[in-house]
Order: C-alpha cells, then sequence, then structure tokens
C-alpha cells in the first residue's frame, strides 16, 4: 500500500510567516533610521518597533549592516528592476539602451529618495557601511558591462572613447549624487532629470549632436 504524500501546507505558512516578519522587520528599521539616525538605531530597538525577537533579526540579517543592505537593495522591487534591464537588454538601438539606463537610474533613486538622507548620514558615521556602498557601486558597475560591449560591438561608442572610458562615464553619470543635487537639492521632477540624463548619455557616449 503506497503511502499518501502530505501536501507541504506547515511549510508554505512557514515562509509565508517569514516573509511576513522580514517585512516588518524591514518597515520599523526603516521608520527608525529615518527618525532617529542610522547610528543611534540598535538592533534591540529595532526589534522592539517591529515586535520581533532580537535573535530573529539576527536570523535574517545577522547585523544592523545586513538589515540597511536589504532596505537599499530592495528599495526598487526586484521584479521591476528585472524588468526594466530585460528590456534594455532586447532594445535595438544604442540610443534606446542608454534611455533605458537614465530610466533604470531614475527608478531606482526615486524609490530610494526617502532613505537617501539615512544613506548618506550612515556612510559618513558608519566605516562599515562605505564598504557596503562600494560593493553596490562595483555591482552597478558590473551590471553596465552589457550595454557598452553591446556598444562597443556595434562600434557605435563616440570617436576616442574606449570601451574603458564609456563604462567609467556610463557608471558615473548614472549615480545617486547627480539625482541628489538636481531632484532633492534643486528641485528637478525625476521626468527632467530622466530625459536630461538620457540626452547626456547619447551625447557623451555615441557623439550625437
Amino acid at each position: 500500500m503506497s503511502k499518501i504524500k502530505k501536501r507541504p501546507y506547515k511549510s508554505i505558512a512557514r515562509n509565508a510567516q517569514a516573509a511576513q516578519t522580514r517585512e516588518r522587520v524591514l518597515d520599523a528599521a526603516k521608520k527608525l533610521f529615518e527618525s532617529d539616525g542610522f547610528e543611534y538605531v540598535t538592533i534591540e530597538k529595532i526589534a522592539q518597533t517591529a515586535d520581533v525577537s532580537i535573535p530573529t533579526i539576527y536570523s535574517l540579517f545577522q547585523s544592523k549592516r545586513g538589515v540597511l543592505r536589504a532596505l537599499m537593495d530592495e528599495a526598487l522591487p526586484k521584479d521591476q528592476f528585472d524588468d526594466l534591464v530585460e528590456k534594455s537588454i532586447q532594445e535595438k538601438s544604442p540610443e534606446g539602451r542608454l534611455r533605458y539606463s537614465a530610466k533604470i537610474a531614475r527608478r531606482m533613486y526615486d524609490a530610494e529618495r526617502s532613505q537617501m538622507d539615512v544613506f548618506r548620514g550612515a556612510a559618513v558615521l558608519a566605516p562599515e557601511f562605505k564598504e557596503l556602498e562600494k560593493e553596490r557601486e562595483m555591482r552597478r558597475y558590473s551590471r553596465q558591462e552589457v550595454t557598452i560591449k553591446a556598444m562597443a560591438m556595434e562600434r557605435s561608442i563616440a570617436k576616442g572613447l574606449s570601451e574603458t572610458k564609456a563604462r567609467d562615464i556610463l557608471w558615473a553619470f548614472t549615480g545617486r549624487d547627480i539625482y541628489r543635487m538636481l531632484v532633492v537639492e534643486q528641485s528637478w521632477t525625476s521626468d527632467e532629470y530622466e530625459k536630461w540624463l538620457a540626452h547626456l548619455l547619447i551625447t557623451t557616449l555615441l557623439g550625437a549632436k
């Protein structure tokens, strides 16, 4: 007589509960970082606000740095980010791909906007944050290789620009600081920023007028 395989209801319920707990911790941490400042928030305070145990936070994120990393990585939902990247890869023209680069930067920083002061404060006051930010920037630099490689194969990179220099320029122009200075500090709209950035990338990297 064959055994009846039980459906993994308990496993599904546990996973759902873990996801809800993770979301509750991140929501509490975000509010605390914004109101109190990164340096003044402790794991204990996050646990109390989220109504979870301290070991639970350590098991999910390992450290306060891990909590901050999760907030930064999940500001723009992964499915939305992946969709934009995929559309960028499928785009046929170099101009179109650079417009997607501008759109991705805009969407990322729009999503991060409420946390930008937290990130900047953490960068100044927490040495470990600098390592985390460097890690994220190198990952962004790595992801942009696809766009530059495609332009190199098409020979569409502006005359006098090496592939390496073109990649450096794309990385620098799509950085968070330019968005912060123009949109946050100078009150540009996100649409204005995206349009300006796309034009800048096209004229600089393709030599288009």
